[in-house]
């Protein structure tokens, strides 16, 4: 059976935010597809949709995400578009998605991982422990403030939110000390050189699924899931296997200080989960081992032991 490919005149149309990554993330995706079925640029429409989370966070710019209403905020009119038909595939930063789609949806194509560790950007100073006692500390993830306070309680961690350009404008104009993006976004963008050090794992679990591109489509969608599997990234599947299964155990959303990392050693897979309080007083983790093909059992027990030891009230905000 041949398979209907786009063309100029009935392009496939790849819905996305309209930030520079975003916007970064939907042309790599294109020039996959370009490359996957030598198909002309003009095959492709880039479709700029606007989210409620773009509206509220040019309203409420120092307020957290989580007060917003969270992370569906900024899927919630791609998703729409998607399901009625306005656009045939949706881009996304998976470090941003629920781990549930909307019925009639499905997430399952991921393009090959970027660098998953944080980036540690300052004027001033070379890396985290360099900071002097009552810096200020910039940032809109609660994972990324819980560890920074659990690290370094000396610090005072003030809100930051916006995309790359706009948390980098704030920098330069004295709002903190410092801040942290991801590698995996400057890279994307060609900005890697703005980075002052990439933060290890060992002192810094990234969030779940960081470095991440996850391609959304209609589940009845057979033309569109035959043009995906070419882009499909097997390795990165089964490392957000085990990640996002921790995740949904956890019942982890913007709210709760969550962090995970799976990587792959031959037939092997290696997962780190940590929890913390939001306050970073505390955190507890565990690291664990085995068959690539078990990572998302792993992510649910682990996360089940992870909970146990917390216990009642650990997640419990505290500002």
């Amino acid at each position: 059976m041949t398979l209907n490919l786009p063309s100029p005149d009935s392009p496939l149309k790849i819905g996305t935010r309209g930030s520079p990554l975003a916007l970064a993330q939907a042309y790599e995706t294109r020039s996959r597809l370009m490359a996957a079925f030598d198909l002309p640029e003009a095959a492709f429409e880039i479709v700029i949709i606007k989210t409620t989370g773009d509206d509220a966070a040019l309203i409420a710019k120092d307020r957290p995400l989580k007060e917003l209403g969270g992370k569906g905020l900024f899927t919630k009119e791609i998703e729409e578009d998607l399901l009625s038909g306005a656009i045939d595939i949706a881009v996304h930063s998976m470090k941003d998605m629920p781990v549930l789609q909307p019925e009639g949806l499905l997430l399952d194509t991921y393009l090959p991982r970027e660098d998953t560790r944080d980036a540690f950007v300052s004027p001033n100073v070379k890396t985290l422990a360099d900071l002097p006692a009552g810096a200020v500390v910039g940032t809109s993830s609660l994972r990324r403030r819980a560890q920074l306070l659990n690290y370094r309680p000396d610090l005072k961690v003030v809100e930051f939110r916006g995309n790359v350009q706009t948390r980098l404008k704030k920098l330069g104009d004295g709002v903190a000390d410092c801040t942290f993006l991801a590698m995996a976004g400057l890279n994307r963008l060609g900005m890697n050189d703005v980075a002052s050090s990439a933060i290890q794992p060992e002192e810094m679990l990234p969030a779940v699924a960081q470095g991440a591109i996850g391609i959304e489509r209609r589940a009845n969608d057979s033309r569109t899931a035959d043009m995906l599997a070419a882009l499909h990234d097997t390795a990165t599947g089964q490392r957000l296997a085990a990640e996002r299964a921790f995740l949904a155990a956890l019942d982890g959303s913007c709210e709760t200080p969550i962090a995970a990392l799976a990587e792959l050693d031959g037939t092997t897979l290696r997962l780190r989960g940590e929890v913390l309080r939001p306050d970073g007083s505390e955190s507890l983790s565990e690291d664990k081992t085995c068959a690539i093909e078990d990572g998302a059992e792993l992510g649910r027990e682990m996360a089940a032991s992870l909970l146990a030891k917390a216990g009642e009230g650990f997640f419990d905000w505290r500002q």
